[in-house]
């Protein structure tokens, strides 16, 4: 599975992104597809999730009311719509796809199989 992640850039603070991510290869019927993000000398952290089929979702506690997983069956692609961003959003973003997850592990990145190569989101104040 081959995961290519986009839609990084730069945007002031308050403005929206939305990240891209598509899949191609070897494909699994009923995925996971979560998203990540990473800054400079810090861990890795759960960004949102969603289920493929279920579609159910799972995001962190900054995310919730701001940001928005969905997916495009037909496209094999899986968004981040990111809205009312703050510096402190600024982070590399990585996708992550894996068979499907139990609900209690979809925020744990150690359980996705397969990762993208991220993509940079950089806000300004």
């Amino acid at each position: 599975v081959q995961l290519q992640a986009s839609g990084g850039g730069l945007v002031q603070a308050g403005g929206s992104l939305r990240l891209s991510c598509a899949a191609s290869g070897a494909t699994f019927s009923n995925p996971t597809m979560g998203w990540f993000r990473q800054t400079p000398g810090k861990e890795r952290t759960f960004v949102a999730a969603i289920r493929w089929s279920e579609r159910n979702t799972a995001y962190a506690d900054f995310a919730k009311g701001r940001f928005t997983v969905s997916r495009d069956n037909a496209k094999s692609t899986v968004y981040l719509q990111m809205n009312s961003l703050t510096p402190e959003d600024t982070a590399v973003y990585y996708c992550a796809a894996t068979p499907r997850l139990i609900l209690s592990r979809m925020r744990d990145g150690s359980a996705y199989n397969y990762w993208g190569q991220g993509t940079l989101v950089t806000v300004s104040s």
